[in-house]
């Protein structure tokens, strides 16, 4: 008999959720982390009587009640509203695309007509089916918005010009002829009141964690449980027997400052190639946190991924999706394995998509 029914390796979204559905139904669950905390990326640390996003902002939204339902019973959402805005050289925009952000970029722009007429006339450079990123966000909203809010920050993110980064990486961009600042569609959004790790704290009451335990590194793991759920990097788990998948990974550069208030927003993205961080988030607008005379805010950096750092973003041009499909044919003849997550499926997951995806498979096993 093995020890456990279940092995969940990776303590983020989607290992949490499986743990806690899991274990409702009676089975026995090790979930383990190659970090020292859990959580995975939505890992909120509470410094200074502030919850700082350690890897990165993380505003859950969703449209589906049944999601938003099962987040609630760990944690209570506040109204926090994503409203970024985006800094070009001397220029302050809003995001997403809106009316206050086309009556700035022309002046002549007063109604939804008017900001149309002149995306119209943009989009008219591009008489062909787009064949690079570049190409494709111009078709989309026009040179002028591409040049200032789309171009640099992209090529700072992905570490590639627009021209050399295949189109379908934008396939349709935010467009809103409203001076709606929100920035998500979806039905719900906040953000868990007290930080994520509390939130994921309350998923995984009851089950035994391990954390430092790399499994990846000690292939004994393999045997303790009669099934696996496996959140890991899916290349990783194959000794790259393949080739290796690629990634994008960020760095964090925090800084305590003696300020209330450093720039009157969550998240401000720089789009500007000048500037070498993408965005800088203040943490503490987050949760509204009130008479604290400190704020933390953190600088992010993108960097291209090498070995033994985190990944953060997959890369899914054409090279890597025929990869990462030749992994999947691989993971699907591993018995009693099941692959989940950004990392195990190699895809981009918002995280109510983490969720419903580890819900979908709990179902299913």
């Amino acid at each position: 008999m093995k020890k456990y029914d279940y092995l969940i390796v990776g303590s983020g979204l989607f290992g949490a959720t499986c743990a806690n559905l899991l274990s409702k139904k009676g089975n026995k669950i090790l979930v383990i982390d190659k970090r020292n905390n859990i959580g995975g990326n939505v890992y909120t640390e509470n410094i200074e009587g502030i919850n700082v996003h350690k890897y990165g902002a993380h505003i859950f939204h969703t449209s589906d009640d049944k999601v938003w339902e099962y987040v609630n019973n760990f944690a209570k959402l506040n109204r926090f509203t994503n409203s970024p805005i985006a800094i070009y050289k001397d220029e302050v925009y809003n995001l997403p695309f809106n009316m206050n952000t086309f009556s700035k970029i022309w002046k002549d722009v007063f109604t939804p007509a008017d900001a149309l007429r002149h995306i119209e006339e943009e989009k008219q450079e591009i008489k062909k089916e787009p064949k690079n990123l570049e190409e494709q966000a111009i078709s989309l909203v026009g040179r002028t918005i591409y040049e200032k809010l789309i171009k640099e920050y992209t090529e700072k993110q992905w570490g590639k010009k627009c021209n050399e980064l295949p189109a379908f990486i934008i396939k349709r961009l935010p467009v809103r002829f409203t001076y709606d600042n929100n920035y998500f569609d979806d039905k719900y959004q906040g953000i868990p009141i007290g930080g994520y790790t509390k939130m994921v704290e309350n998923m995984l009451e009851g089950i035994e964690i391990k954390l430092n335990t790399d499994f990846s590194s000690d292939k004994s793991l393999k045997n303790i449980a009669n099934k696996i759920i496996y959140t890991g990097a899916i290349d990783e788990y194959f000794d790259y027997k393949l080739g290796e998948l690629e990634y994008r990974t960020l760095k964090f550069e925090n800084k305590i400052l003696d300020v209330e208030n450093y720039q009157g927003n969550a998240v401000v993205n720089f789009t500007s190639s000048n500037v070498k961080y993408t965005r800088i988030i203040e943490h503490k607008h987050f949760e509204n946190v009130e008479n604290n005379p400190k704020t933390i805010i953190t600088y992010e950096y993108p960097l291209k991924y090498q070995k033994n750092m985190e990944r953060y973003y997959t890369v899914n041009d054409e090279k890597n999706n025929l990869l990462a499909k030749q992994y999947k044919e691989l993971a699907s003849k591993e018995k009693n394995v099941y692959f989940g997550g950004r990392l195990g499926n190699y895809k981009y997951y918002d995280m109510d998509d983490v969720i419903k995806e580890a819900m979908l498979l709990c179902e299913n096993i």
